[in-house]
């Protein structure tokens, strides 16, 4: 009994890795999807070797992605090696008991013959001494020849267990195979990817004095922004009084948290929200009243949450969208173009507008994205699905 109670945890056990194996190459593939959309977004910036920050910034991202990624398949090759040997011990083990039911079957099979030699069945019968004893070896010649069928049927069945762990093993294996090429290849990429990142890190450092400036000039530029939209803002959640709809939407609002649908289908974070050092110059400090998500050109802003628009702002040369839900408001900012107008209801993921691609910042498509509740600013970050 406890030889089979270990069997069937061990097998448990395989199950478990396996399954394991499985949402870990899930995550890979993801993975390798964010990869390759980072690197469309390098493709995207301008044709040229010279240094930018948003170049730097693509590169940090899939440096971070790729570092995952090797971390991911580590991970697999040794949940697969751990696999391995837990399927190899089954199969000695499996190998040790079907050499023994053979031995045994070999010794009953002997016996059988010599019993058959020296007499028949009807003979062995027919020489009971009385009707009773006839009955008890009927019934010892059917228990004994369903015993053999049973020795048989066990042989079997183990050749084919041994046949299921050969071909798992051969399965894993290839597995661990394959996953140590992609790590192998992986590890090149990376090596490749962090020599550009620190050719790019120094260049941009040579010219600091000229991006400091500049980063200055964007600053500026933002808190402008900033200013306008929180002006408007307050003015919205001084004047509103929330209608018994707009108080559901703002309780549905609140109960998604960390549960809300990205402002854009595709692209990563590439600004925080509050004050922190910035990434290249860390005597310059930053303070985003948002968060900034950089994707790939000709993308859209799309609605969190239903909701109301509320404002549509011209901002410069660009546009940001308000939109109202119940006393929670969403800020879409740094639009070149419209696709619904103040007073629209919208859906969850519902396009508002394309995202510009500014072509005097290396072609970068970047949306700053905004959350009030009334007239406070919140961090957007856990608002929004892992």
């Amino acid at each position: 009994m406890k030889h089979w109670l270990t069997i069937i945890v061990i097998i448990y056990c395989v199950g478990l890795q396996a399954q394991t194996v499985k949402d870990l190459q899930q995550e890979q593939k993801k993975l390798q999807q964010q990869i390759q959309q980072t690197d469309k977004m390098l493709g995207e910036t301008k044709q040229n070797e010279k240094a930018t920050a948003n170049k730097l910034n693509l590169l940090n991202k899939d440096i971070k992605d790729r570092k995952r990624l090797i971390s991911n398949i580590n991970s697999e090759i040794t949940m697969l090696n751990r696999d391995i040997n837990s399927l190899n011990t089954r199969r000695t083990e499996l190998q040790d008991e079907l050499g023994q039911l053979q031995q045994d079957y070999a010794q009953l099979v002997r016996a059988t013959h010599y019993a058959d030699m020296q007499a028949s069945p009807l003979m062995f019968l027919f020489s009971a001494d009385n009707f009773q004893q006839l009955i008890r070896r009927i019934r010892y010649m059917q228990q004994f020849q369903q015993y053999r069928k049973n020795q048989v049927a066990k042989i079997q069945q183990v050749q084919t267990d041994i046949d299921i762990q050969n071909n798992l093993l051969t399965e894993r294996r290839q597995t661990r195979t394959q996953a140590l090429n992609t790590q192998k290849r992986e590890h090149d990429n990376l090596t490749r990817t962090e020599r550009k990142q620190q050719q790019m890190l120094s260049e941009l450092k040579k010219k600091e004095k000229d991006l400091t400036a500049q980063l200055k000039k964007q600053q500026k530029r933002a808190e402008e922004i900033n200013r306008k939209i929180d002006e408007m803002i307050r003015k919205q959640a001084s004047t509103t009084t929330l209608t018994k709809e707009q108080q559901l939407i703002a309780g549905g609002f609140e109960k998604n948290k960390g549960l809300l649908p990205w402002p854009i289908e595709k692209g990563f974070i590439s600004g925080t929200f509050g004050t922190h050092a910035h990434p290249i110059y860390p005597d310059i400090t930053i303070n985003n009243k948002g968060i900034y998500l950089q994707t790939q050109s000709g993308s859209s802003a799309r609605a969190v949450y239903e909701g109301e628009v509320s404002a549509c702002l011209v901002l410069g040369s660009t546009f940001a969208v308000i939109v109202q839900h119940g006393n929670y408001r969403t800020v879409y900012s740094n639009l070149d173009k419209l696709y619904v107008k103040q007073g629209d209801k919208v859906q969850p993921k519902q396009a508002l507008g394309r995202i510009l691609t500014d072509s005097n910042d290396d072609n970068k498509t970047e949306l700053f994205f905004q959350i009030y509740q009334d007239r406070t600013l919140l961090n957007p970050t856990p608002w929004l699905a892992k």
